[in-house]
């Protein structure tokens, strides 16, 4: 018998179901991923039709999570749902690979995702006092949205204990944020608007705007 072998035998019942999900959970077989996403059926707090998990994602706190009809999870991804808010996908919803999203805060903290919405790859996302991304939206890779910005006044004092500034954050339906954009605390983007890629959003962007820069300012109406 080989080392590995040896040891899972060793293995008690609990133990080797702990194994058992392991490999499931990040196998990329089609097998692997129906047996996922009827794991999650009885463990989500809603989960609608045709929905996809892919291999390697994490769910933490998955009865504070909703997630409607065809979306789809890709590879690699994490939803921290760390309160009753939790997170909530709405129907057509697509997170592409290595997505983050957490909800920071116990009572506060939530995450909505309109429907139809696009999540690129590498995107993080918190939701410490409310997130709200609207429908239709297309967010390209590596954007970071946040509603969280640190007090850093005192320089006496250690940052982490100055607390912060939060807010909560919306996006409109049907807007474009283009590749590593930042969203802070205080960036509510209206709707229909496009953020350029590399932007960092810092103030509120009326609807039907070009936002570009760092901070971003509009510099043109799309009506």
């Amino acid at each position: 018998m080989g080392f590995f072998t040896d040891i899972f035998n060793g293995l008690n019942d609990e133990e080797k179901e702990s194994f058992y999900q392991t490999v499931i959970m990040n196998d990329p077989s089609d097998y692997a991923a129906k047996a996922r996403v009827e794991y999650y059926k009885t463990k989500l707090k809603f989960m609608g039709e045709n929905v996809k998990i892919g291999a390697g994602v994490k769910i933490v706190n998955p009865e504070f999570v909703s997630l409607g009809n065809d979306v789809e999870i890709k590879d690699g991804c994490t939803l921290h749902a760390r309160g009753e808010g939790g997170i909530t996908l709405g129907d057509n919803v697509r997170v592409q690979e290595r997505v983050y999203l957490d909800t920071e805060r116990v009572a506060t903290g939530y995450i909505k995702v309109g429907r139809g919405s696009y999540i690129g790859t590498g995107t993080t996302l918190f939701g410490h006092v409310g997130l709200e991304i609207g429908e239709d939206c297309l967010l390209a890779q590596n954007i970071t949205l946040t509603p969280y910005s640190h007090i850093y006044d005192d320089p006496e004092r250690i940052i982490y204990s100055q607390g912060g500034h939060c807010e909560k954050v919306t996006i409109g339906n049907d807007c474009y944020l283009g590749m590593g954009v930042c969203v802070m605390y205080s960036g509510n983007i209206g709707q229909g608007s496009v953020i350029g890629a590399g932007s960092t959003v810092v103030k509120p962007i009326p609807p039907y705007s070009i936002a570009v820069g760092s901070p971003a300012r509009v510099i043109k109406n799309r009506k």
